[in-house]
């Protein structure tokens, strides 16, 4: 069988030889679906539906942003096992752990599914098969904690930030691969204007790289100060495998309207947080996965849900997917 031609760079680091994918590989594919990680549902969003005991969702705007960005989504469930992981990768071009507020030592949970996504991922990878992992938020922190080993201390700090804030570029920051194309009137806009989201309680900071030794595995191009002057990592990416990480959330300046949460909306703010998502789908157009057939396909996608109309119940969130139990498919 032959395989996709592709370049690759060889880095040999004492009696260990790692393959780095190139990043700049063909964009063949014209129709990428992306996998949609979903998450334990809160508290308070199931008390709202009693009757139905819907035990896991997805936020509506990262559908959403990963449609605007010219692809289709795929919900991938919790709560199940690995196979079944396995086979939903094969047939999807990249992963999306979107943000929230679940906790990663629930068994069988979205840590748990998180955590069998990466390792099959880097497999993929290793075996040639060019496959991205993206995470915003607290799937930022999970891709982070699941290469420290998710330990019995989760290694990540509290860290409180609800405010929209610059980035604070690092210096060699285009040469990264998330950057390295960003047009420059998007890089002064994310520089100097209040345009990333940020919702979080904890936050990866470079102590949390350095004390798992992980500062060889990714490589910080960003940084935001929290509201009591934290500085934590705010934009990172892998240097061996095509996994990246925000800790903003690109997804709500677009798509998220509760007004108490004051996200900015502001035409630039939409147009510098569209960067990400676009960066990501195009990091998937390299992989040629697919389903057998349309048949297929129209089983897995999305649109055999029905958003909710989350918002106007309290939610933080202004549509939801919600799934039960524990994400049933059929």
């Amino acid at each position: 069988m032959l395989l996709p031609i592709f370049s690759v760079l060889c880095i040999f680091h004492g009696n260990y030889a790692a393959v780095i994918l190139s990043e700049d590989l063909p964009l063949v594919n014209n129709r990428p679906i992306i996998g949609v990680l979903s998450q334990e549902q809160s508290y308070y969003l199931h008390g709202k539906y009693p009757d139905e005991n819907y035990t896991s969702y997805i936020a509506a705007s990262y559908v959403k942003d990963v449609e605007a960005a010219g692809a289709r989504v795929v919900p991938i469930m919790i709560g199940k096992d690995r196979a079944y992981y396995e086979d939903i990768l094969s047939k999807i071009n990249g992963v999306l752990f979107p943000g929230g507020a679940t906790y990663f030592n629930q068994s069988d949970g979205y840590a748990d599914a998180g955590q069998h996504i990466y390792e099959i991922a880097q497999e993929l990878n290793d075996n040639g098969d060019y496959f991205p992992i993206f995470g915003t938020c607290l799937g930022f922190e999970l891709l982070i904690i699941i290469d420290s080993g998710r330990g019995e201390e989760e290694n990540r700090i509290r860290c409180y930030s609800y405010s929209n804030i610059p980035l604070d570029f690092t210096d060699d920051f285009r040469t990264s691969k998330m950057f390295k194309d960003a047009p420059v009137e998007i890089i002064k806009l994310l520089a100097t204007e209040h345009v990333t989201v940020n919702a979080h309680q904890f936050c990866i900071v470079d102590d949390n790289l350095i004390s798992h030794g992980l500062t060889e595995n990714w490589r910080v191009t960003s940084y935001s100060d929290d509201d009591n002057g934290v500085k934590f990592i705010a934009s990172i990416e892998h240097t061996r495998y095509p996994f990246y990480g925000v800790q903003f959330h690109p997804e709500k300046s677009a798509y998220e309207w509760k007004l108490s949460k004051n996200y900015p909306s502001s035409i630039n703010a939409v147009k510098s947080n569209r960067y990400f998502m676009d960066f990501f789908v195009r990091e998937c157009r390299k992989n040629t996965h697919s389903f057998v057939s349309a048949a297929e396909e129209n089983d897995y996608v999305i649109y055999n849900y029905e958003p909710k109309f989350t918002g106007v119940l309290g939610s933080a969130y202004h549509q939801c997917y919600l799934f039960e139990p524990r994400g049933t498919t059929a």
